[in-house]
């Protein structure tokens, strides 16, 4: 049994009201009182692109969900829509745990970035959303400027925090800082102005958007 898929039962028989039992492989089926069991994958990539979620859905045709067990996984964009246009969800061991007790394994995505997500899909100014990375989205607004968003989901970023996302993942307009309780230090700030962006919480953020 590998390491990732060992921690994945032992948490989530720790941390839940639902049972999992391996399976074969990478793969693992979770009940929960009044739901639908779940099969889902523990992964233990680094990253996951659209091959690597292919893959193991012809691993697994019965496949529900597939996890990135590693807090570090990302998840390309292209992998995200092959996987919900295939009807399996995709996240953290702790998005699994919650889709497992909610019933919609099929439907979740990562919680870290899921109302994020949501909230610029959903804003007025905004024409297409195209997303690149779990945490990278190219933006094109009604103005027809287009913006490239980085999200950092720490409770005070730092200019360190800010300084990778760039590098990681290429240049971005914005950082935007999704966690609701916290707020980016000044030195993150000024690493951003540094850089050439701007880091902001989602009220800067959704006024940026309407003006630019």
């Amino acid at each position: 049994m590998n390491w990732q898929v060992k921690y994945a039962l032992a948490n989530i028989a720790k941390e839940t009201r639902s049972t999992a039992e391996h399976v074969e492989g990478e793969l693992i089926r979770i009940a929960t009182p009044d739901q639908p069991d779940v099969s889902a994958a523990i992964s233990a990539a680094n990253e996951i692109g659209a091959a690597t979620a292919a893959s193991y859905r012809e691993k697994y045709p019965e496949l529900d969900f597939l996890c990135g067990y590693r807090k570090t996984c990302v998840w390309y964009g292209e992998a995200i829509q092959y996987l919900e246009d295939a009807g399996i969800g995709w996240g953290s061991l702790g998005t699994l745990g919650s889709a497992a007790l909610d019933g919609n394994a099929n439907s979740a995505s990562h919680k870290v970035y899921k109302f994020a997500d949501r909230l610029l899909r959903q804003y007025g100014q905004v024409q297409e959303v195209i997303r690149e990375y779990d945490r990278i989205h190219r933006v094109s607004l009604k103005s027809g400027t287009s913006v490239r968003i980085g999200m950092i989901a720490d409770y005070e970023p730092t200019a360190e925090a800010v300084r990778s996302l760039w590098d990681d993942f290429g240049p971005v307009d914005t950082v935007w800082n999704i966690n609701p309780n916290g707020n980016p230090s000044p030195d993150a700030i000024n690493a951003g102005q540094e850089l050439g962006c701007e880091v902001m919480k989602w009220d800067e953020l959704r006024e940026y958007l309407r003006t630019a």
